[in-house]
């Protein structure tokens, strides 16, 4: 589960990078790519490829209680994506169906690795 996270991460980032648009609209705040938004939709990506790929290395080279607290501190992340969507006009039902949704798996995962 940690690897499958890690590697959705990994392309979300990619996403980001190369198909900025359908991201941004994916992500529940449609922005312009070529406007103002572009530079922060790169910085997305950037910022979801490295978690994803922090987190592959955590799991190779540290094991599964490093990862364990690595998703439990990320988890931050969709919680926090859930309230930028909320607060710029985005619908509840991505805010909570994708960000929240992945915020609490995010969660499961990282609970299951402390049991590891």
């Amino acid at each position: 589960m940690a690897i499958v996270l890690n590697l959705f991460c990994v392309f979300l980032g990619y996403r980001f990078l190369f198909q900025p648009g359908p991201a941004a609209t994916g992500y529940g705040v449609p922005a312009d790519p070529k406007g103002d938004a572009g530079a922060y939709l790169a910085i997305k990506g950037v910022r979801d490829g490295t978690f994803g790929l922090v987190g592959l290395a955590l799991l190779a080279f540290a094991g599964a209680t490093a990862e364990a607290w690595f998703l439990l501190v990320v988890a931050l992340v969709p919680l926090a994506d859930t309230l930028i969507v909320l607060r710029n006009g985005g619908t509840r039902a991505t805010a909570f169906g994708i960000h929240f949704a992945t915020a609490v798996v995010v969660l499961i995962g990282a609970a299951l690795l402390f049991l590891v």
